[in-house]
């Protein structure tokens, strides 16, 4: 992907924060388990709180030297799961698998982006999108090895 513009580029990532709230939206009216519902809305309101901020960069309301970056540890658990196609009616454990591959994909997508990006902008926006992305794959592993654990698994 070659992107012609900050403004071009800020816009795809809109699209992709649009695409996982509506995701996460979906999976929690289709989960019948509450803990499940809670956890998909709070992804939700992650994403949107991300959709808000990159619209701030494309307004001027925001600047990247307000991001901070930093190092968020990677279990990788989902490095070794299967993919998953999204059915309706699926297990919660499923579903947060699911969810696992989204958000690492999502991460090797900006990260991709980043080292091919020859423009200090564009690099530093990547690296703030692929630690966000990061964050959600770790809480989510982390919410899947909880609940896992409970399962007696």
């Amino acid at each position: 992907m070659n992107f012609k513009s900050f403004e071009e580029l800020i816009q795809f990532a809109v699209e992709k924060e649009k695409e996982a709230i509506a995701f996460y939206e979906s999976a929690s009216i289709q989960e019948s388990y509450s803990g499940g519902k809670e956890t998909f809305l709070e992804f939700a309101k992650e994403e949107k709180k991300h959709q808000v901020l990159l619209e701030g960069f494309l307004k001027g309301d925001k600047k990247l030297g307000d991001y901070k970056l930093k190092w968020v540890p990677d279990m990788r658990r989902s490095d070794y799961m299967i993919d998953l196609k999204y059915k309706k009616g699926m297990a919660y454990p499923e579903m947060l698998r699911l969810a696992m591959k989204r958000e690492e994909k999502a991460l090797q997508l900006y990260n991709d982006l980043a080292s091919k990006s020859e423009k200090p902008d564009l690099v530093k926006v990547f690296k703030m999108l692929s630690q966000e992305e990061a964050t959600h794959k770790l809480k989510l592993e982390t919410i899947y090895d909880d609940y896992m654990a409970k399962m007696g698994d």
